[in-house]
C-alpha cells in the first residue's frame, strides 16, 4: 500500500459487550462473527488507561486538533454510570492540552436516565439513540428477547433527551432500513420527535449474505430512500438527513457527509472490551475474524493499526474501489460503497475488490436525487451574468473583510484610519457605488491576494495592506465624493487604480500624498508640508506628470454591439499573468495598439456576432505583456474581465486572442465561485484533437474554449461532440458542471 499514513480522528471504544435488545438485524450478534462471545462483558481499568494513553500520544504525534471517541457496545449503558465516568475521567485527563475531546454515546436509549444524562453533561458526551421508525417499524427487528416491544422506552428515552436542559447533548437518531416498512410513515415518526439529524443506515449484508428484496427489484432500497427523499422535500426538509446531505454535498463538488458513501478515507478505529483493536464493526457482516488487526492496547501504537493493510485498504479513496467503480459516473457520490458491503468470498476479484451489494440502489439514489434536485443545485451564475458580478464582487469584499481582520490584530494605526475612512466613503449610495466600481477592477483582486500572502509570510508587513487608501481616493473620484485621503506612493509614482498614475516624485522615492476629490478630477498635495497642490483634470489626455489609464469605446452598429474596453499599463498588480507585463506604452504606441484591437473587434463582429455579444460583456481589461504568441491570451491571478495579450499581434491573431481570453476568463470567474467539477486528476480522458490523454480540467478548459472559437473558425469545432460526450460520462462533473455542458452543446 502506497501514500502516507492516515491518522485515526475516531475510535470507537466498546465499554460492555452484550446487550438487553434482541434485535435480528444486529451485526454484532447476529451476524458471521460471533467473537463477543469470548470478550469481557465490561471494559476494564487497563483497557480504558491504556487506551487514553494510546490515543493521546496519536493525537499529539499527528498534531489533531481535535478526537472523537464514541462509547459503543453492545449496549453502552449497561456499563453503568461508574464505569462511564471512568472512562470519561480518563479520556479527558488524558487529552488535557493535547486535543479536543468530542465525546458521544450510540445507545438503543431503554436504560436512560437523568442519572446518566447528568453525568454526560458533565464531560459533554452527546447522545444518539437508534430508532427504526414508528412503533410497527420499530418492533419488525428492535424486541426484547421474550418477543416485547421496546419502542415506548426508547420513546421515554427520547423524550427525556430533548428536555431543555439535555438537548445540547442531543446528536439525533440511527434508523436502519427496512424496506418493508412504510418509507412515509418511518420518516414522518422521526421528524415527528425533532431530532436535529437523522441518519439511515442500510442493513450490513454482502455478495455472500444479500440483503432481502421481497419483490426482486435491484432498486428496492433506493426506491424506498427517494420516497423518504420525497417526504423530506415535501415536509421542507424540517430535519437534516445525513445520507442526503451527503449526496446533495457531492453533486455539488463538495465532500461525503458519511463513511457509507464517498471516496474519503476511513480515519475509524475500534477498541473492544479486552483492547483488542480492530478494523470498522461492520466488517463483523463478512466472516469470522474479518475485522480483527491481531493488535491490542497494550503492545501496540495506533500508528501500528493505521499501518494495517486491511485498514489502508480503506484509504486509498479511488484506488480503493473495483475497476467496475472507478468507471462508474456516480463514484465520486457513492464512493463505492461501505466497504463491507462490497464483500465475496468466491469470484475472480478480490473478496473487497467488487462493487456494494447495493450497487443498483446506490446509482439509482445518486441519480434520482440528482434528478429532483439539479434545478435548485445548478449554480445561478452559469446562466445570470449579473450574479456572477455580483459574486465577483462578494469575493472581492470578502479577502477586503478578511484583510482587515488580518492587520486589525497587529494593531496598525494607519490601517486602522484607512478602514474608517472606508466606512465613510461606503455610507453614502454613490460611495458605495463607486467602491463597488473599484473592488470590481480586476487587480484589486491581485492586491488583495498579495497583501493577505505578504501578511502571512512576514507578519510585520503591511505596506501592501497599506494601498487600501488609493483604492478609497479611486472611489471617491467615481462617486464625486468630497473627500481627503492619504495615498502612499511607491517609486515616485502615485497609481490610483483604474484612473491612472501621477509622478510624484523622483525614482525610488516612497511617502505619502493627500488626495482630495474634486468635481471632474483631483487635487494632490505631496507630503503634508509641501505648500504645493497639484489640480489632475480626469480626462483622455495626459497632463504634467499624469498618465490616464486609456479606454477603447467602439460604438455598436452594423459590424457588432458595443466594446468598452480598459488598456490597463499602469496598474502596480497587472504583474499577476504567467508572461511578464509589458513597460507602460508610449501614445503612439498605446494607439496602435488600441486600433489593431478596434479593427480586431470588426472581424469578430462580422464574422462571429453571437460571440461578438459574449466577449463585450465578458472582457473589462486588457493588459499588454512580452513574450506571448498574439493569437494566446493570458489568464492570471485576477478578478473577472481582465486578459493579457501580446502588443504586438495583427487584428486577426487580436481577435483570436479575445475570443480565447474571453472564455478562459469566464471559466476562471466561474470556478472562482462554483465548483464545476471535482477529484481533479484523479482519471484521464483522451482528448479528441490532439490524441493525448488530460485531466478533466484540461478537457473541460479547451473544449469550452473551442466552442467559442468554432463560429470564427469552423474547423476548431471537430471533435467537440465527442469531448461533450466524455465530459459528461466524467465522475468529475458536478451538477453545475453538467449544466455548463448544456449551454455548450447548444452553442454548437
Amino acid at each position: 500500500m502506497t501514500g502516507p499514513l492516515v491518522p485515526f480522528r475516531e475510535v470507537v471504544l466498546k465499554v460492555h459487550s452484550r446487550c438487553d435488545l434482541a434485535c435480528d438485524h444486529c451485526y454484532v450478534y447476529e451476524h458471521a462473527d460471533q467473537s463477543w462471545r469470548t470478550r469481557p462483558r465490561t471494559i476494564s481499568d487497563d483497557v480504558i488507561f491504556r487506551t487514553a494513553q494510546r490515543l493521546a500520544e496519536h493525537a499529539k504525534a499527528h498534531a489533531l486538533p481535535s478526537v472523537s471517541v464514541i462509547l459503543h457496545g453492545g449496549e453502552p449503558l449497561l456499563a453503568g454510570p461508574a464505569r462511564l465516568r471512568r472512562v470519561c475521567e480518563v479520556l479527558t485527563s488524558a487529552f488535557d492540552g493535547v486535543a479536543e475531546l468530542d465525546l458521544r454515546i450510540h445507545t438503543n436509549g431503554l436504560q436512560l436516565s437523568p442519572r446518566y444524562l447528568d453525568l454526560f453533561d458533565e464531560f459533554g458526551v452527546r447522545v444518539g439513540i437508534s430508532l427504526d421508525g414508528d412503533r410497527a417499524a420499530n418492533d419488525r427487528h428492535r424486541r426484547y428477547a421474550d418477543g416485547r416491544s421496546s419502542h415506548p422506552l426508547v420513546l421515554k428515552a427520547v423524550e427525556l433527551l430533548r428536555q431543555e436542559r439535555y438537548r445540547h447533548l442531543d446528536l439525533g437518531l440511527l434508523c436502519t432500513v427496512d424496506i418493508e416498512n412504510d418509507p412515509i410513515a418511518v420518516l414522518d415518526a422521526l421528524t415527528e420527535l425533532d431530532p436535529p439529524l437523522i441518519d439511515f443506515l442500510l442493513p450490513h449484508a454482502t455478495w455472500d449474505d444479500p440483503p432481502p428484496r421481497p419483490d426482486g427489484s435491484p432498486t428496492a432500497y433506493a426506491d424506498w430512500l427517494l420516497a423518504v427523499f420525497d417526504r423530506w422535500q415535501e415536509q421542507g426538509r424540517p430535519v437534516p438527513v445525513r445520507l442526503f446531505s451527503s449526496v446533495l454535498s457531492t453533486l455539488s463538488g463538495g465532500p461525503s457527509l458519511t463513511e457509507s458513501l464517498g471516496l474519503a478515507p476511513t480515519d475509524l478505529v475500534v477498541v473492544e472490551t479486552d483492547g483488542q483493536l480492530e478494523q470498522v464493526d461492520s466488517l463483523k457482516s463478512a466472516y469470522e475474524g474479518a475485522a480483527a488487526t491481531g493488535f491490542d492496547v497494550f503492545t501496540h501504537t495506533f500508528d501500528e493499526v493505521a499501518a494495517h493493510p486491511g485498514v489502508r485498504a480503506r484509504q486509498l479513496g479511488l484506488a480503493g474501489v473495483s475497476e467496475a467503480c472507478r468507471r462508474c459516473p456516480v463514484v465520486r457520490s457513492c464512493g463505492g460503497g461501505l466497504y463491507t458491503h462490497r464483500y465475496r468470498s468466491t469470484g475472480p476479484s478480490g473478496e473487497f475488490d467488487n462493487p456494494s451489494v447495493y450497487c443498483e440502489d446506490l446509482a439509482a439514489l445518486v441519480r434520482g436525487i440528482e434528478a429532483r434536485t439539479a434545478a435548485s443545485l445548478v449554480a445561478p451564475e452559469l446562466t445570470d451574468p449579473a450574479e456572477l458580478a455580483a459574486s465577483q464582487r462578494d469575493l472581492t469584499r470578502m479577502l477586503l473583510a478578511r484583510l482587515n481582520a488580518d492587520v486589525e490584530e497587529r494593531g496598525d494605526e494607519r490601517w486602522a484610519r484607512a478602514w474608517e475612512l472606508a466606512a465613510a466613503v461606503e455610507a453614502s449610495e454613490e460611495g458605495a457605488r463607486g467602491l463597488d466600481e473599484v473592488l470590481s477592477h480586476p487587480y484589486t483582486r491581485t492586491w488583495l491576494l498579495r497583501a493577505l500572502e505578504a501578511l502571512h509570510e512576514r507578519p510585520g508587513e503591511v505596506w501592501d495592506a497599506l494601498r487600501l487608501p488609493a483604492y478609497l481616493a479611486a472611489a471617491a473620484v467615481r462617486a464625486g465624493l468630497d473627500l481627503r485621503v492619504d495615498v502612499g506612493y511607491t517609486d515616485g509614482r502615485l497609481v490610483l487604480p483604474g484612473l491612472g498614475e501621477l509622478r510624484i516624485g523622483g525614482s525610488g522615492e516612497r511617502g505619502t500624498a493627500r488626495v482630495r476629490a474634486v468635481e471632474g478630477g483631483l487635487l494632490v498635495r505631496r507630503d503634508e508640508g509641501d505648500p504645493a497642490e497639484r489640480r489632475i483634470t480626469l480626462s483622455s489626455a495626459a497632463g504634467p506628470g499624469w498618465r490616464p489609464v486609456r479606454r477603447l469605446v467602439v460604438p455598436g452598429g452594423a459590424s457588432g454591439p458595443a466594446l468598452d474596453l480598459v488598456l490597463d499599463d499602469l496598474d502596480p498588480y497587472r504583474d499577476c499573468f504567467a508572461a511578464p507585463a509589458a513597460a507602460a506604452l508610449d501614445d503612439r504606441a498605446a494607439a496602435d495598439l488600441l486600433g489593431r484591437i478596434g479593427d480586431a473587434w470588426a472581424l469578430i463582429g462580422a464574422k462571429a456576432p453571437l460571440r461578438a455579444a459574449e466577449t463585450a460583456g465578458r472582457l473589462t481589461t486588457l493588459t499588454p505583456l512580452t513574450g506571448l504568441d498574439p493569437a494566446e491570451p493570458a489568464v492570471g491571478r485576477h478578478g473577472r474581465g481582465a486578459l493579457g495579450i501580446a502588443a504586438d499581434g495583427s487584428a486577426e491573431e487580436l481577435a483570436l486572442a479575445l475570443l480565447r481570453g474571453s472564455r478562459r476568463a469566464e471559466l476562471q470567474a466561474l470556478a472562482d465561485v462554483t465548483d464545476l467539477y471535482a477529484a481533479d486528476g484523479s482519471w484521464e480522458h483522451r482528448i479528441p484533437w490532439e490524441e493525448e490523454s488530460v485531466p478533466f480540467s484540461r478537457l473541460l478548459a479547451d473544449t469550452y474554449e473551442r466552442t467559442a472559437l468554432g463560429a470564427f473558425e469552423p474547423r476548431l469545432l471537430e471533435g467537440v461532440p465527442q469531448a461533450l460526450d466524455t465530459l459528461e460520462g466524467a465522475a468529475e462533473l458536478t451538477v453545475s458542471g453538467k449544466r455548463l455542458l448544456d449551454l455548450m452543446r447548444k452553442e454548437i
